[in-house]
């Protein structure tokens, strides 16, 4: 990818290049007068996100940093709960009063870049330069950037050590451990333990966890293209694995699985102290430390080592993106870059959006995180040699796998249908909701 030029560089071009016009200005001519160019002109621009009323009171702070930094900026907030956002988004961009800085999530990235909605942010000239190569790619749609990373996790796997070592089973070397490790490990650990702690929970709820699987076996979840990219076989085997578990009593049995499911991450079997191992985003490390009380470990997932090539990724937590039709494009590039480079909006944002995408302003906050933060710094930091590159945006429609995911899942658990039935049924629905 082309180097971009950074705002910062563009606005110091654009002062020596004045600052040479008027040097170049006869002798005769008279100095130009100190009035003659005022203050910028004030400007009004609106910043959309979702979160919690945490998120929002972060995110005033900091847009009061970066109004006095640029205080003929005007950032009007626009922000609601996660449920409503996109019927929100939708709503405004039909009316053709869309924010000016767009949060947006990778399922529905493609969705509104393909409708024209998103401007490309290396028309822009925002600097990139210190975001990973692939989590950039995880915005780029036909070598247009539409969404650069607030921040990135990785899906992984958290474990309690205290349930390994009341159980007597070792931890796993989380650097070479295959599927058929992770399999025998959770069943040892609910027969040592006769099922008082389970060895793990369910993961077949979120695709996520199948699109690792594919990629450690060469293929994807989704290609460029916008298609499926895997086998039928290869799902059929991720949900297999699970079957395995369930029937060995590695994992709870399908009625309880889908209890701890809807529960969210405080409610999971190793946030209740109920489960050695869970799969989830290294950023809910904290909210499940916080209710387990105890000191829990992230692991790599099973098999990065096992077949052709290493699964995980680096995950854009969400997106800042650019309305096309802005009004003021500058300004709200301005902002964007405030909130990726700027190491005073890192010190306020530390890891609501994930760990900061700019390398350079996560380091610089690293202090300031939490523990648990920290532990996930590192955990990120040590998988950069290994993750070799991000999957590709997920196309038109992908909002609706979550669901599928979790339907079929259900399915395969409770024997409604075999892992080869649920296969076919998937790629059937996929198929269906991104055309």
């Amino acid at each position: 990818m082309r180097p971009r030029p950074s705002l910062r560089a563009g606005a110091l071009l654009a002062v020596a290049a004045l600052a040479l016009t008027a040097c170049a200005g006869s002798a005769d001519e008279p100095a130009a007068s100190p009035t003659s160019s005022g203050p910028p002109e004030p400007v009004e621009i609106r910043f959309s996100w979702w979160g919690s009323d945490t998120r929002h009171e972060l995110t005033q702070q900091v847009l009061d940093k970066f109004t006095e930094k640029y205080p003929h900026i005007t950032v009007v907030p626009d922000y609601t709960d996660w449920n409503s956002y996109f019927d929100k988004l939708g709503t405004a961009v039909a009316g053709g009063d869309a924010p000016d800085v767009i949060t947006q999530e990778e399922r529905f990235l493609n969705e509104y870049a393909s409708r024209g909605v998103l401007a490309d942010l290396n028309e822009l000239g925002l600097d990139t330069s210190k975001v990973d190569e692939g989590v950039l790619q995880s915005g780029t749609i036909d070598d247009a950037l539409y969404g650069v990373a607030t921040g990135v996790n990785a899906y992984a796997i958290i474990a309690d050590p205290t349930a390994f070592e009341a159980a007597g089973v070792e931890m796993p070397d989380d650097s070479t451990w295959t599927w058929d490790d992770y399999v025998e490990i959770a069943e040892q650990i609910s027969t040592a333990t006769g099922k008082s702690v389970y060895g793990a929970q369910d993961y077949g709820f979120n695709e996520p966890g199948f699109s690792i699987y594919a990629r450690q076996r060469g293929e994807a979840l989704y290609t460029e293209d916008g298609e499926l990219g895997y086998d039928d076989k290869t799902i059929a085997q991720w949900w297999q694995h699970s079957l395995d578990l369930q029937a060995n009593g590695g994992q709870p049995d399908a009625a309880t699985t889908v209890e701890v499911d809807a529960g969210g991450p405080e409610l999971s079997l190793v946030g209740t102290g109920k489960g050695a191992m869970a799969w989830f985003w290294t950023n809910q490390l904290t909210a499940i430390t916080n209710a387990s009380g105890k000191e829990l470990k992230l692991l790599r997932v099973p098999g990065e080592t096992e077949e052709e090539r290493t699964g995980m990724y680096f995950k854009p937590a969400m997106y800042y993106s650019i309305s096309a039709k802005s009004e003021h494009p500058e300004e709200a590039a301005l902002l964007v870059d405030f909130l990726l480079n700027d190491p005073v909006a890192g010190e306020i944002i530390l890891s609501d959006r994930g760990l900061p995408a700019n390398t350079d302003v996560r380091a610089a906050v690293e202090d300031k995180f939490s523990a648990t933060d920290k532990q996930a710094a590192e955990f990120l930091a040590g998988l950069e040699a290994d993750i070799v590159d991000g999957p590709a945006v997920p196309p038109v429609g992908a909002g609706q796998v979550a669901e599928i995911t979790r339907r079929i899942n259900q399915e395969v658990l409770f024997g409604r249908m075999t892992p080869a039935e649920a296969a076919k049924q998937f790629r059937l629905e996929v198929e269906s909701a991104i055309g």
